[in-house]
């Protein structure tokens, strides 16, 4: 049954569940991006305009739509952080030396 207008069928479920590769990943990337949409658009009004406007041009108006479209599109994409990764801090002394000595103290 075809509309005249953008459903939220529109990019097919199936390609975006492609994009993203689990149901889980898509509503989590979707709910997100759709949040700092609507911060956008909050923040327009106020003049502020520090967050990442919408990165596709739409004729929706539903913020969750336009990130269903943004995720479609291959504007955002889901990136796995490896949690046993461990962070390495610059001390004190490497900070204020900018890298100069080149040398590997975790050896």
């Amino acid at each position: 049954m075809a509309h005249g207008y953008d459903t939220m069928m529109n990019p097919p479920i199936e390609e975006l569940l492609e994009k993203a590769g689990s149901k889980f990943r898509l509503v989590a990337l979707s709910s997100r991006r759709s949040r700092e949409i609507t911060d956008y658009v909050g923040q327009l009004k106020e003049g502020i305009g520090s967050s990442v406007p919408p990165q596709v041009t739409s004729t929706a108006s539903r913020p969750l739509s336009i990130a269903f479209e943004e995720i479609a599109a291959g504007k955002i994409v889901a990136v796995d952080i490896d949690p046993d990764a461990v962070v390495e801090e610059p001390s004190d002394e490497e900070s204020g030396a900018a890298g100069a000595s080149g040398t590997d103290e975790s050896a």
